[in-house]
């Protein structure tokens, strides 16, 4: 009987203002402030328009805290408020812009050109059917079908191709290509032609499969190319963007979306200080109309007068919860926050990867009291200001290894160093996943050859084959 009842009460619903809370904890700052006004919007009983102190008698409707609002007052207070903002001016914070879209990029530089109407129509029909890396994935006789039956623009296999041609005369470079090969040399093409831009322009054209399998003596061999010559032509290369749409997001709709942190962290003589900066939040107070409705039904019996301060309790209470349930999530996310900067401590000084230790939601959970729960919805979606960068706080959880000495080291400090084992690596004969094993072992870390292949994976670092060079 003793366990039904644990679990009964483990089950328990929870309250309006819990729930409240909850979503509010979720939403980074931007969403915070449309749902502040959805509040308003929805909720009469809430006014965010600024007092009019004309027309308030100074001691009735004086500032008053959540407290003073008592459930068994027949008349709550007249006003509830919150002050978003102190005295200074509000500061100004660094965002991140979300760059224009790449449609809306091409679209642009196509209204440059001068094109007959029918032109413009089946170039705007390309950039339509590029994919996000800028490559055009159909051939030209299905985009002129495409064209014919989902656009009823009737056109021609050289009409297409001419049209191409003019989209891949576009920023970015490379854009409208229909494979890697393509993409490279349109890059290489819009170049200053010197020397080495030839050269790489001439292994791609003519030696594509050998470059991209390593067979550079091969190449060397065929066009009489110097090892040299050879490695100014692959930097050139090198250097190219292979997926030139990723340089301009379109995962969003907006132009100049931004992402606002969530919390601001200064270092001053050596100490932390954290704040947490009310972006863009209004002053929310009772509507005085609303208030005026309960104070005439003091005392009195008339039926619409009593069913008239019912619904109006019924909204008080609603924003007495919403403003609440406000409070409750800037304290929620400032202890959070707090207890990722004391475990955190040292790297936040410097920003210095080594310095991250590994942490997992767990540990902040039993630092602050929270469920894990409320920890990863505090955690999602939210950012910091730090003076090495604005970061999500998802960046600094990481799982843990050890090392020979037995002490536990993040996966982001393992990364780091099989990073530096390949940086430093010959290039002419690459480490093997084995290779890297003995080399990481050397550094003071224990990692299996799996977990180095899956590191590897993770950061982008290709296999040895592959990493080969002159």
């Amino acid at each position: 009987m003793l366990k039904q009842g644990l679990e009964l009460k483990q089950t328990q619903k929870l309250s309006p203002l819990q729930i409240q809370t909850i979503k509010l904890i979720e939403l980074p700052i931007q969403e915070l402030e449309q749902r502040i006004k959805k509040e308003l919007e929805e909720n009469p009983v809430l006014d965010d328009s600024p007092a009019d102190d004309k027309d308030e008698d100074p001691d009735e409707l004086k500032d008053l805290s959540l407290d003073a609002l008592d459930d068994n007052d027949p008349i709550p207070s007249y006003r509830l408020k919150v002050n978003n903002y102190g005295k200074d001016e509000r500061p100004t914070y660094n965002t991140f812009s979300v760059k224009e879209s790449f449609t809306q990029s091409l679209m642009e530089q196509l209204g440059y050109r001068n094109l007959s109407k029918h032109q413009r129509d089946i170039a705007a029909f390309l950039i339509g059917s590029l994919d996000a890396s800028g490559y055009l994935r159909r051939d030209i006789d299905s985009v002129v079908d495409d064209l014919a039956f989902r656009a009823n623009i009737e056109s021609s296999p050289e009409e297409v191709e001419a049209m191409l041609k003019v989209i891949q005369e576009f920023d970015p470079a490379g854009v409208g290509a229909r494979n890697l090969q393509e993409c490279l040399l349109l890059q290489l093409r819009a170049q200053n032609q010197v020397k080495e831009v030839r050269d790489a322009v001439e292994i791609l054209e003519n030696y594509f499969n050998e470059f991209s399998n390593r067979h550079f003596q091969k190449i060397i061999s065929k066009l009489g190319l110097s090892e040299q010559e050879m490695k100014d032509a692959i930097a050139r290369i090198l250097k190219l963007n292979p997926a030139p749409g990723g340089q301009i997001d379109d995962s969003y709709n907006d132009q100049a979306q931004q992402i606002v942190p969530d919390f601001v962290l200064n270092v001053v003589d050596g100490e932390l200080k954290l704040s947490m900066p009310r972006f863009s939040l209004p002053e929310i107070r009772v509507n005085k109309k609303y208030a005026a409705i309960l104070a005439d039904a003091q005392g009195s019996s008339e039926r619409q007068q009593k069913e008239a301060a019912t619904f109006v309790k019924q909204k008080l209470d609603s924003a007495k919860w919403f403003v609440e349930a406000i409070k409750q999530r800037h304290n929620t996310l400032e202890s959070t926050m707090k207890a990722i900067l004391d475990y955190q401590h040292d790297y936040f000084l410097d920003g210095d990867e080594t310095n991250l230790k590994p942490m997992v939601l767990k540990d902040i959970a039993e630092i602050t009291g929270f469920d894990i729960s409320t920890i990863s919805r505090v955690v999602n979606s939210k950012y910091i200001e730090t003076h090495f960068g604005i970061l999500p706080l998802k960046y600094f959880f990481s799982e843990g290894l050890e090392n020979h000495a037995g002490e536990e080291v993040s996966t982001r400090e393992l990364k780091k160093a099989l990073r530096e084992c390949v940086d430093a690596e010959n290039k002419r004969k690459p480490l093997t996943d084995d290779q890297l094993v003995a080399e990481m072992s050397k550094r003071g870390y224990k990692v299996a050859r799996r977990t180095i292949a899956k590191y590897r994976d993770q950061l982008d670092i290709p296999k040895a084959r592959l990493r080969k060079e002159l």
